[in-house]
């Protein structure tokens, strides 16, 4: 989308117009985050998330490459390797420490985001492609979290790797050559290392590339908002410098302030204790579990424990399991409701949180003790979630009857309208922001 009312850089020093005429990145960076960018003037601070995950990966990547430094990927050592790191790096305990906790970080910070994308209906016409990048940066980031979690080769490392790499073998006719090739042989051990650490380095290059593309995608059409109205004039926007730079600079410093927290007071808090218990194929942990951002597709993977149609239920955990996540492609095109903001979809909106809180205990119930009880709960949870996407959102998005929307963004602001003091409606196509909203109902 382009916005005619948008600022136009015109350097004015010599050296940055000589610049400008042979190299534009200044025009570049301007019109990407500066005045030549307009917003939607009523963000919230959910949208500070984008910028805290780039936060997030400069930290990945900076400490990353330190860690690198010192780090040898051979099962001989690589315990002992991180262990000098610890103890003998200068300020090799900061490193790692932030490393470990930025991962938690990370990952935090892009599930919000994608609860913010799914509330706000951030994934509808016309940013379908950017949902789909940032599905992929998402699976590209737990690919390279499990990479990472493996390389300190403590207990949980070496056997969440046999763990994990083994349900590939599930897979008929190709599973079990892609589990070679994963670890170089039969069982984690060197080569295996070797891998992990390599891809493991590059991918965040990568994800830094997928991220590019997933601003690229958004300044076409241009930002969503909590109205989900689209922007009708330059009196729905403002420049993105200042208001957003200095809106995101106060998210940052709140950010920082829990990861310190985390970083200089328990930065041990997120891990498991059995993780600096040196790696050792003959001991096998009386509890194996993932890191925590793993555990909701943990347990979708454990709810399975039972054959069925002639597919053993290993191979139904692993369909299930990527299943969950590849759900999530489709999206765009299972939500057919016209409007996007959920506060204005009073239906939708309460099934949104009862899938909060099903996300939260398969979350819980990843972590606990394998037992009937647990069992089911998970079974239960883990059907809610394909029933929510599957059944439920396909039928709200027919039936459900959502709120007229304001008819701009501003007269949104300046009249201070939600849902609660808007009365109910029909909805038709105008809601979706390609026309004049209805007026409320008397």
């Amino acid at each position: 989308m382009s916005f005619p009312w948008a600022a136009h850089y015109a350097p004015k020093h010599p050296l940055m117009r000589w610049l400008d005429e042979r190299l534009p990145m200044p025009r570049l960076v301007y019109n990407a985050i500066g005045a030549g960018y307009p917003v939607p003037r009523n963000l919230n601070y959910f949208w500070n998330f984008g910028v805290l995950a780039g936060l997030a990966l400069v930290i990945q990547i900076v400490t990353g490459v330190v860690l690198g430094m010192h780090y040898a990927a051979n099962g001989g050592v690589a315990f002992d390797s991180v262990e000098k790191i610890m103890r003998d790096v200068n300020q090799g305990w900061f490193i790692r420490y932030a490393h470990a906790n930025g991962a938690s970080f990370f990952l935090a910070v892009v599930y919000i985001h994608i609860f913010r994308g799914l509330y706000y209906g951030s994934y509808k016409a016309p940013r379908e492609m950017v949902w789909l990048i940032g599905v992929v940066i998402f699976l590209l980031m737990m690919a390279t979290a499990f990479m990472g979690y493996v390389l300190p080769w403590g207990q949980m490392s070496f056997w969440g790797a046999q763990v994990i790499t083994g349900f590939f073998s599930a897979i008929p006719v190709v599973g079990e050559p892609i589990r070679i090739w994963l670890l170089g042989g039969y069982a984690p051990d060197n080569d295996a290392l070797n891998r992990f650490f390599s891809l493991h380095y590059l991918l965040p290059f990568v994800i830094a590339g997928c991220i590019i593309l997933h601003i690229w995608a958004l300044h076409i059409p241009g930002s969503n908002n909590p109205t989900g109205v689209d922007v009708k004039g330059p009196q729905d926007t403002v420049p993105f410098h200042p208001y957003y730079t200095a809106k995101d600079g106060f998210g940052v410093g709140v950010a920082l302030l829990v990861f310190s927290l985390f970083l200089f007071f328990m930065p041990n808090a997120l891990g498991h204790p059995d993780n600096y218990i040196p790696a050792n194929p003959l001991s096998t942990p009386a509890h194996i579990v993932p890191e925590w951002y793993f555990l909701p597709f943990y347990a979708i993977l454990k709810a399975f424990t039972g054959d069925f149609l002639w597919i053993p239920a290993k191979l139904w955990g692993v369909l299930a399991m990527f299943g969950s996540i590849l759900l999530l492609f489709f999206l765009p095109w299972i939500d057919r409701s016209p409007v996007r903001s959920s506060n204005y979809r009073p239906l939708y909106k309460k099934f949104f949180w009862v899938l909060v809180v099903d996300v939260i205990l398969l979350g819980y119930l990843g972590q606990a003790e394998p037992n009937w009880k647990t069992v089911l709960a998970s079974q239960i949870c883990a059907g809610y979630y394909f029933a929510h996407f599957l059944i439920i959102l396909p039928i709200v998005s027919m039936i459900e009857r959502p709120l007229p929307l304001p008819r701009s963004i501003s007269e949104s602001v300046l009249h201070g309208e939600d849902e609660e003091s808007a009365p109910y409606g029909v909805a038709d196509a105008s809601h979706a922001g390609h026309g004049p909203a209805p007026q409320p109902a008397a």
